[in-house]
């Protein structure tokens, strides 16, 4: 079972970290990643981190914004958000690949992004960004 924590409400231009921890469930050589539902929309990868080799994968919306990262023993994914924009807004989920024993550059490309891939999923967290 993955967890979401971090979540909330912030003006644009601050910065939110997103935290997500793991019970029952080994992350060790799953893929991992975050993506985001906006209302009305579509959920979407926002970033993907191969757990063997550290590749990482961003949006072009998010590149050089967010980061994505291995977390400290009590949170196995972070996702630090900085700069955030209005359009950032929305329900924020971690999520880990179905099949583990993914690593290096094809765990962050291809059909390892798609929504499909992944077999894993927190509840979700808010994030709400004003102007």
């Amino acid at each position: 079972q993955l967890k979401e924590h971090g979540g909330g409400s912030v003006k644009s231009g601050n910065s939110l970290t997103l935290s997500c921890s793991a019970s029952g469930f080994d992350v060790n050589e799953h893929g991992m990643g975050w993506f985001r539902q906006a209302p009305g929309k579509e959920r979407e990868l926002v970033a993907a981190l191969s757990w063997v080799g550290g590749n990482t994968y961003y949006a072009d919306s998010v590149r050089g914004r967010f980061t994505i990262s291995k977390g400290a023993p009590e949170f196995v994914l972070v996702l630090q958000m900085n700069s955030l924009k209005p359009e950032d807004t929305g329900v924020y989920y971690c999520a880990a690949h179905e099949r583990p024993y993914c690593s290096g550059a094809p765990c962050t490309s291809g059909g390892n992004l798609k929504k499909e891939a992944f077999g894993f999923w927190g509840q979700g967290t808010q994030v709400t960004v004003s102007s």
